[in-house]
């Protein structure tokens, strides 16, 4: 009843970045989905990342290998424009639906998620465009 009531009493009330639980480095999964429902990537906001994608609409994770702030599509043109964002229950992971303009994925297809286990085998499920 007690969490059931930390519910009701979130509802309506300004989201605050400083009420997720980002891990010891300061990030968060961030799972970017098309409005179809298709599961396009995930990857790393921080607090400054998650800010301005708020702030502009324009999808902007956080680069773990590069340490920089990272606008999707800011080199290919692939860019994802923010269309809501969702929080899961415990905030510590984060749901972009998103419009996204070009491949989400690096390797120029469609999703991140290509590549399916079926009976013990890897099987390619889209080649690039």
């Amino acid at each position: 009843m007690a969490e059931q009531e930390a519910g009701n009493r979130r509802e309506g009330a300004r989201f605050e970045i400083a009420s997720l639980r980002f891990d010891a480095r300061g990030l968060i999964p961030a799972i970017a989905q098309a409005r179809s429902g298709e599961v396009l990537m995930m990857a790393w906001m921080n607090a400054e990342s998650l800010g301005e994608t708020l702030a502009t609409g324009q999808v902007t994770y956080w680069s773990r290998s590069r340490s920089e702030l990272w606008r999707k599509g800011a080199t290919s043109g692939h860019v994802q424009r923010l269309v809501e964002l969702r929080v899961d229950c415990d905030r510590d992971c984060l749901l972009l639906i998103v419009d996204q303009i070009g491949p989400a994925c690096h390797t120029n297809r469609p999703s991140c998620f290509y590549t399916a286990v079926r009976d013990g085998a890897e099987v390619v499920l889209t080649e690039p465009a």
